[in-house]
């Protein structure tokens, strides 16, 4: 990967990347904070609103709607705005739609207001998210190696550190006004100030003149392209040449399987420990924190994984052993060994993701475009994977209707090879 950051490393000083590198750290933990600070909070929202189970989920649903339209139209944003102010705007929404939350919760006791802080919430995150992306894979380039798992292990990181302040605010009765209200204000204010330290657009605007060589790792033919990270052609034209680009939806189905792993686990597992193996709600809750210890350990281990053997490899290492895992956790005899799966599931799913945003963004001229069709067909696994697993529990019970997930690891597996990498060696042109 070393070639691909000749170009960025020459745009920018070696303390302007560590800052840069630092941004974007700060970009996703923050991310975590807040998400699982309002996430721990759930009991004290029902609570406050007086509102069933069913609820709670049409409350949530108004985040999850607004997120996926946030994501669909995510590429278009960054290629108007940069990924820069979307970062910034995105974290401005969140930090509101936190505040609008607590407000509805405390002072209003109104979920009309909660739905609405709900979707403004989903209306940030899921565009900061693609935009976080895109710098994130910019900085790949520029230090030449693979960094991106790290960077979701940052928000992994930041999903424990808000927890952690979640269960405080509980355990202390903090009202959610005061608690999701001001992790909202402090993450917007932390957010909005680190990102003027960000660099892909700066860098995207540096080579326009430039001409790219595109080459794929394993051997295929180069291809010669005149690339303007900019965008020479509008951002809806970008948008279309990317939904109609066989790799980038490949890579957005190959997403989609290990997403699925990842989010059924935090959908279901809970409650497949509590049926299935008759464990308590407590132990349920504790195996998903063996799952989620187990994926952020796996974002950590798995970076230098992959700069030693490339993302190819390691995909299909992390299907094989999330098939495994799951596999386990469904049919182990004893209740050691369903732990024992989780492990080994949780190490499965950890890579998917981000490195499917590190392959889309191979070519920073069309990063943002690809990014985003990546991340809304991987979405799809968020959208379409609860209700699926659902129904095949009302006959099979929830431990087993997990094994469904195999099905869609397994084409994960298959399409591990779309990922190859696709080095930008930078030339003037002649």
């Amino acid at each position: 990967m070393k070639s691909t950051g000749q170009a960025t490393r020459a745009a920018v000083t070696p303390r302007e990347l560590r800052r840069w590198h630092a941004a974007v750290v700060i970009a996703y933990a923050a991310s975590g904070v807040a998400f699982s600070s309002w996430v721990a909070r759930i009991p004290a929202l029902r609570e406050d609103l007086g509102l069933t189970p069913g609820g709670i989920g049409l409350l949530l649903l108004c985040m999850t709607l607004a997120s996926f339209v946030s994501v669909s139209a995510s590429g278009l944003v960054v290629i108007r705005l940069g990924s820069r102010r979307t970062i910034q705007a995105g974290a401005a929404l969140l930090g509101v739609g936190l505040v609008l939350v607590g407000a509805g919760a405390t002072l209003f006791r109104e979920p009309a207001v909660c739905a609405v802080g709900f979707a403004t919430i989903g209306l940030g995150t899921a565009s900061w998210n693609t935009a976080s992306n895109v710098e994130g894979a910019a900085v790949e380039r520029a230090l030449g190696r693979f960094i991106m798992p790290a960077l979701h292990g940052s928000f992994s990181v930041g999903t424990v550190v808000g927890a952690i302040l979640g269960s405080w605010a509980a355990a202390a009765s903090v009202p959610l006004l005061w608690h999701v209200g001001s992790v909202g204000v402090v993450v917007a204010a932390c957010v909005v100030t680190s990102a003027l330290m960000l660099r892909a657009d700066a860098v995207g605007r540096a080579a326009p003149e430039l001409e790219a060589v595109r080459a794929v790792d394993d051997g295929a033919e180069p291809a010669l392209a005149v690339a303007s990270p900019e965008g020479g052609r509008g951002g809806r034209a970008q948008m279309a040449a990317a939904w109609r680009d066989r790799r980038t939806l490949l890579l957005g189905v190959m997403v989609l399987g290990l997403a699925l792993a990842e989010g059924a686990a935090g959908d279901w597992v809970a409650l497949a420990l509590s049926d299935g193996y008759g464990v308590s709600q407590a132990a349920g809750a504790g195996g998903y924190s063996v799952f989620v210890a187990a994926m952020a350990a796996g974002r950590f281990l798995g970076t230098p994984i992959l700069n030693r053997h490339g993302r190819v490899t390691a995909l299909r290492a992390c299907a094989v052993l999330a098939m495994l895992g799951l596999g386990l956790f469904v049919l182990a005899p004893t209740l050691w060994l369903a732990y024992v799966g989780l492990v080994l599931w949780g190490f499965g799913a950890s890579l998917g993701f981000p490195v499917g945003m590190s392959a889309a963004a191979d070519d920073p001229a069309t990063a943002a475009a690809r990014v985003s069709v990546v991340s809304t067909v991987g979405y799809g696994a968020f959208l379409c994977g609860p209700p699926l697993i659902g129904f095949v529990a009302e006959f099979t019970g929830v431990r087993y209707g997990l094994a469904t997930v195999l099905v869609f690891v397994l084409v994960s597996l298959a399409l591990a090879g779309q990922a190859a990498h696709r080095t930008i060696a930078w030339v003037k042109p002649v």
